[in-house]
């Protein structure tokens, strides 16, 4: 973290030696107990301690936490951020240490606005009972099937079954012969580019003519005969097939005209089959062009493509939205239009496999099914030309938004041998790797020369039992109850939550609802039974974008917060959750949100919280890090009151976020009227921002 100068930060803390306090490691705030354990987050959180495990968790949160990870869900913040403000309300100074197991027994931990789930794992663990919604059923199955106790075993005996049956059905969709001795094998996938025409002819976009590099091996195309070697290109061309142009060819040398997708033909037909990369047991990986076999497989599966019945096609309508628009604007109607017809029979072949099964075994083949098409989509691209990487495969949500290939990966989700983002890969990782982890979680502890070692966590398990009404909770330890259903009504009693811990929008940062979209028309004939499918997304509390946004955030989440104000203990309880935003309407908004729910803000902290590198954001001066706002009923009293901020530097991030939470201090308490409340944020963002 940059080094601190405390004559600038006069303003951004309640004490100047609480803000010292709050840098201390978890080892040391223990040695000070407060007079109220439920309040220790009012004075001090170990910052420091979480920046330091953070920056190596956003590089590889699925590894830190995988049971956590069994389904896609957009802008997950860090778990041993979580983990370390879950710790903070521990009874015992004992329990707050980070690698104490447990602390929270007793206790019940709410978030409204669940997501992905972090603070529902985090806070089981600990031995609450934790209580989850959300209006999207994507977290619902999600939690439901990562939280819900269940025998390896049972899983593992289960998968074999399904995927055998799978493979018996699909295999010989996804074969290819080994170039060298001919022998029958399995792609591990293909290699697509896209269809193009300028005013005089057709051509085939790619990204490039390399497509692998292993050691001193360089294996191109050719872009005349489309040959696949470690030859040098030449001029010889193969009668039939069309130019072969890179993504650097913008327009034709003939005719001057610019390559033009080809609109009118459905989204998967715009590509034809370049490369087929599978491995042979007696040869290894081989990199081919498409034989006349190959061919012929793709149009035994184009010829079944049109047989297949996935119910209304009204139903796989692509919606106009925020991030779906991308692909209307490609003339891309349906979501069935982005699978190659291979994929359809897998997903077809699948729903029908499902019918076999009930339960947990059901819910996780089933999310497990809806989690690999973000690996199994014509929208999937190629990465695997660097050294680093051979075969490695972008999928679709790589950029938080959809991207459209010049080379498309078309994956072998049945593939038995494991490879990047089929089904035995994605069972091991997401399943095997995941449920080892719950049932002994482990983390991260650095050194003061930044040595890492594994810890392990006794006593601490990542699962718990499921129950359906706040009652049900008082029975036990590690009970979870989800409820899905909009946050602004709550069937919880009045009162009755002890901490509620919450990760809501980022304002417009990221359309959950729209994004989701992709995976809900799937799960919807996954697990029809599973959740409630057809929801009213009108709830979701996320800004729209439009050209007028000003109100719409903070009419949403002020409602949830109403809710979240009335279900919250008194003097005990507190609102934890974190936020972070360039936008100063953002902040205005979530300022009015509480002001009107009736919230003021006792302590903000920052934590790191964004990959310095992370693709959907890469190019764009990102805000690293995050505000961690710690809240109360407006009838708590405040240690000491925010003082006004006379600027707030956009040129750090760190920085930033600070002088926004004590901002945001400030105006919570102050009686200044809507109108002004969004003229200082604009004034103290847009009046002194470093051209962001």
């Amino acid at each position: 973290m940059p080094e601190h100068h405390p004559s600038n930060e006069t303003n951004l803390s309640l004490l100047p030696a609480l803000r010292e306090g709050s840098q201390l490691a978890l080892d040391e705030l223990t040695g000070s107990p407060q007079a109220g354990f439920s309040v220790r987050m009012d004075y001090a959180f170990p910052e420091q301690f979480v920046d330091n495990l953070s920056r190596q968790e956003v590089f590889n949160k699925h590894l830190f936490r995988p049971n956590t990870y069994l389904h896609k869900w957009w802008a997950r913040r860090c778990g041993t951020t979580f983990r370390t403000i879950l710790k903070q309300f521990a009874p015992q100074d004992a329990l707050t240490d980070y690698y104490a197991p447990g602390g929270l027994a007793g206790q019940v931990i709410l978030d409204p606005m669940m997501g992905g789930g972090t603070t529902l794992h985090e806070a089981i663990r600990l031995g609450a009972n934790v209580i989850g919604a959300d209006i999207d059923p994507i977290p619902i199955i999600q939690t439901r099937a990562s939280l819900t106790e269940a025998e390896l075993k049972d899983l593992q005996d289960t998968f074999k079954h399904f995927s055998t049956a799978l493979y018996a059905s699909l295999g010989h969709y996804f074969e290819t012969e080994c170039p060298t001795c001919d022998q029958a094998t399995n792609i591990q996938y293909s290699l697509h580019g896209m269809r193009k025409k300028c005013a005089c002819r057709d051509v085939v976009q790619i990204d490039q003519y390399d497509l692998r590099h292993e050691g001193d091996r360089k294996i191109r195309v050719n872009p005349h005969s489309w040959e696949i070697s470690e030859s040098q290109h030449s001029d010889e061309r193969a009668p039939g097939n069309p130019g072969l142009i890179t993504k650097a060819d913008k327009q034709c040398p003939a005719c001057g005209h610019k390559y033009a997708e080809l609109l009118d033909l459905p989204f998967y037909a715009r590509y034809v089959p370049v490369a087929i990369v599978a491995v042979c047991g007696k040869h290894g990986t081989f990199l081919r062009s498409p034989s006349e076999r190959d061919l012929a497989r793709l149009k035994q599966a184009d010829a079944r493509r049109g047989q297949l019945d996935f119910g209304p096609v009204e139903d796989f309508r692509v919606n106009n939205g925020p991030k779906s628009g991308d692909l209307l604007r490609h003339n891309v109607r349906s979501y069935l239009d982005t699978f190659s017809s291979r994929q359809l029979l897998y997903l077809n072949c699948a729903i029908q496999q499902l019918r076999n099964y009930t339960g947990i075994n059901k819910l996780i083949l089933g999310t497990l099914v809806s989690t690999s098409l973000e690996f199994n989509s014509m929208l999937c691209g190629y990465k695997g030309w660097y050294k680093r990487r051979p075969g490695a495969i972008r999928h679709v949500f790589a950029l938080h938004a959809y991207s459209f290939q010049y080379t498309a990966l078309e994956n072998n989700p049945v593939n038995p041998r494991r490879s990047s983002g089929n089904l035995q890969q994605l069972f091991h990782d997401r399943i095997e790797r995941g449920r080892e982890w719950a049932a002994a979680p482990v983390e991260r502890r650095i050194d003061g020369n930044g040595a890492r070692k594994l810890v392990k966590i006794p006593g601490e398990t990542d699962s718990g039992v499921e129950v359906f009404s706040q009652s049900e909770l008082a029975d036990g330890q590690r009970r979870f109850w989800l409820i899905q259903g909009d946050s602004r009504s709550l069937p919880l009693a009045d009162h009755s939550i002890d901490i509620i811990v919450t990760d809501p929008p980022y304002y417009d940062s990221v359309q959950y609802s729209d994004l989701g979209a992709f995976f809900r028309v799937w799960l919807t004939r996954l697990l029809p039974e599973e959740a409630e499918w057809n929801y009213d997304e009108t709830g979701v509390a996320v800004a729209a974008k439009t050209a007028d946004r000003a109100g719409n955030f903070a009419a949403g989440i002020a409602d949830i917060f109403g809710e979240c104000n009335r279900v919250l203990k008194r003097n005990s309880g507190r609102m934890v959750f974190t936020f972070h935003h360039w936008e100063p309407n953002a902040w205005a908004e979530l300022t009015l949100a509480l002001k009107i729910a009736g919230f003021r803000l006792m302590n903000a902290y920052v934590v790191y919280s964004e990959h310095p590198i992370s693709v959907h954001i890469r190019g764009l001066k990102s805000i690293r890090h995050d505000s961690v706002l710690v809240l109360a009923l407006a009838s708590e009293e405040l240690p000491v009151a925010w003082e006004p901020v006379e600027e707030i530097d956009t040129g750090d991030s760190e920085t930033f976020c600070r002088r926004c939470g004590a901002t945001l201090g400030w105006l919570l308490d102050s009686d200044l009227s809507p109108s002004e409340i969004r003229a200082t944020w604009e004034t103290l963002i847009k009046g002194n921002s470093n051209d962001r």
